[in-house]
C-alpha cells in the first residue's frame, strides 16, 4: 500500500548521501567487486488464491532480465483452514535481516544464512504491513485485526511497546530520520504520526475524505500522498499542519465505477528521483502516471497492466517498476517489459516485494519506502564492527 524505492559507502562513517549530486559515490567501494541485485517477493500474496499455500520467498535476478534465482521457504502449509497469507515484508541491509509478517506470525530471517532468526506471534496472532527503521533496530507492526501498532526489538523480536489507535491498521512508513513512525488505519480517515523516542501518536493528518488506502511521502517529509477508499487518484496531507491540501483524481475516474471496489487505488509511489508520482488504478487495471515536478502533481500517462494492481514499487535505481500483478514496467518508455515468473513459468502475484543488493554475498542496500528518495545508507561490514 507496496506502494518501488540507493546506498553508498563512505568509509566507515554511515551517512545519508544525495545520489544525485554526488553519483561517483555509489561505486567507491563496489566497483572492483561484483554487485547483486534480486528482487524478494514473497507468497502467497493477500489477494490471490495460491494452490500452493506454503509461505516462502522467491528471488529474481534484476541485472539478468529478472530471471528466476531461488526459492527460500519459510512456513509448511497449513493442514486445513484458511491459508497463512503475508501481509508485508520489510528489509535492512545494515542489520542484514529480512522481515517477513502473516496473519499469524512476524519472523526475520538472516539475509545470508536464508534462515529464520526469530519468529514471534503477538496475542495469538500478528501484523499486516510493517516498517523497520532506518538504523534496522525498530519495527512498527500494525496489529492484524486489532486497533493497535506493535512496537518491535527488530534483533529479538520482542516487544517494546504497543500504540492504540482508531480503526483497523494496515500500513507503516517509517521517517527517513527515523524520529518518527507514519501509521494508517482502514475505517480511519486520519494518517497518525508517532514519535518513535516515546512511542506515543503525537500528531494526526486529516481528516481525509475516506479510510485510508496506500500512501506514500515525498523526500521532504513535509506532505502524504494517500490513496483513500472511493477514489481513483490521491489527496494530500500537510504533516506539518495536519491540514488536508488538495484532492486529485486520475483520468478518466468514474465514481460510480469505483465505488463497488473497497480502495479503488491501492498502491502509491514517487519513482526515486521523485520527478513523477505513480497511481494504482483498479477500475481500469493499470497505472496513473502523475508529473510531480509540479504541485499538485497534474496526469502525464497510463500504463495498462494485466490484471487488477493492488501495489507498486520502484527499483532502487529507478529503472524498474513493480505492480503487484507480476508485471515489470520500464520507467523510460513506461511500458510493461516483462513478468516475473517462478521455476514452472508461472507468473507470480503478490503485493510484497523488495530490492535487496549484496557484494560478495554480504547485503550492502535495501530498498525501504522510507528511503526511496536517492537518500538510502549503506553500511559494510567494518563498520558494523565499529
Amino acid at each position: 500500500m507496496l506502494s518501488v524505492i540507493a546506498l553508498v559507502l563512505v568509509g566507515a562513517a554511515v551517512r545519508p548521501v544525495d545520489w544525485h549530486a554526488q553519483p561517483a559515490l555509489a561505486q567507491v567501494r563496489v566497483a572492483a567487486q561484483q554487485e547483486e541485485r534480486y528482487l524478494y517477493v514473497a507468497l502467497p500474496g493477500s489477494d490471490r488464491v495460491d494452490p500452493d499455500r506454503s509461505v516462502r520467498i522467491l528471488v529474481f535476478d534484476i541485472a539478468r532480465n529478472h530471471r528466476f534465482v531461488r526459492r527460500i521457504p519459510v512456513w509448511p502449509a497449513a493442514v486445513g483452514g484458511d491459508a497463512e497469507v503475508v501481509r508485508g515484508t520489510a528489509a535492512s541491509a545494515r542489520a542484514g535481516r529480512l522481515f517477513i509478517s502473516t496473519t499469524s506470525r512476524l519472523a526475520a530471517l538472516d539475509l545470508k544464512t536464508e534462515k529464520i532468526v526469530w519468529e514471534k506471534r503477538y496475542d495469538s496472532r500478528c501484523c499486516d504491513r510493517l516498517a523497520v527503521s532506518p538504523d534496522g533496530q525498530t519495527i512498527y507492526a500494525p496489529a492484524f485485526g486489532s486497533p493497535k501498532w506493535y512496537v518491535i526489538d527488530a534483533a529479538t523480536g520482542e516487544q517494546r511497546a504497543a500504540l492504540a489507535v482508531t480503526g483497523w491498521p494496515r500500513d507503516t512508513v517509517y521517517a527517513r530520520d527515523g524520529k518518527h513512525a507514519y501509521l494508517a488505519a482502514w475505517e480511519s480517515a486520519t494518517l497518525s504520526i508517532s514519535d518513535t523516542a516515546r512511542h506515543a501518536v503525537v500528531k494526526e493528518v486529516g481528516p481525509f475524505s475516506a479510510s485510508l488506502c496506500a500512501f506514500a511521502l515525498n523526500a521532504a517529509g513535509t506532505l502524504a500522498f494517500a490513496n483513500v477508499d472511493g477514489l481513483v487518484g490521491f489527496e494530500v496531507g500537510d504533516l506539518q499542519t495536519g491540514l488536508i491540501l488538495d484532492r486529485v483524481a486520475a483520468d478518466g475516474f468514474d465514481q460510480r465505477a469505483a465505488a463497488d471496489y473497497e480502495c479503488p487505488s491501492h498502491g502509491i509511489a514517487f519513482t526515486p528521483d521523485q520527478r513523477e508520482l505513480w497511481v494504482a488504478d483498479g477500475v481500469q487495471n493499470r497505472l496513473q502516471v502523475f508529473d510531480a515536478s509540479v504541485y499538485p502533481p497534474v496526469a502525464r500517462t497510463t500504463v495498462d497492466l494485466s490484471a487488477q494492481p493492488r501495489w507498486i514499487a520502484f527499483s532502487i535505481d529507478g529503472r524498474y517498476a513493480y505492480a503487484s500483478t507480476g508485471d515489470v514496467i520500464g520507467t523510460v518508455d513506461r511500458k510493461v517489459i516483462g513478468a516475473l515468473e517462478d521455476a514452472a513459468g508461472t507468473k507470480v502475484v503478490s503485493e510484497h516485494f523488495v530490492e535487496i543488493d549484496f557484494v560478495e554475498r554480504r547485503p550492502v542496500r535495501s530498498a525501504e519506502r522510507s528511503l526511496m528518495s536517492r537518500m538510502l545508507y549503506e553500511r559494510g561490514d567494518d563498520a558494523r564492527r565499529r
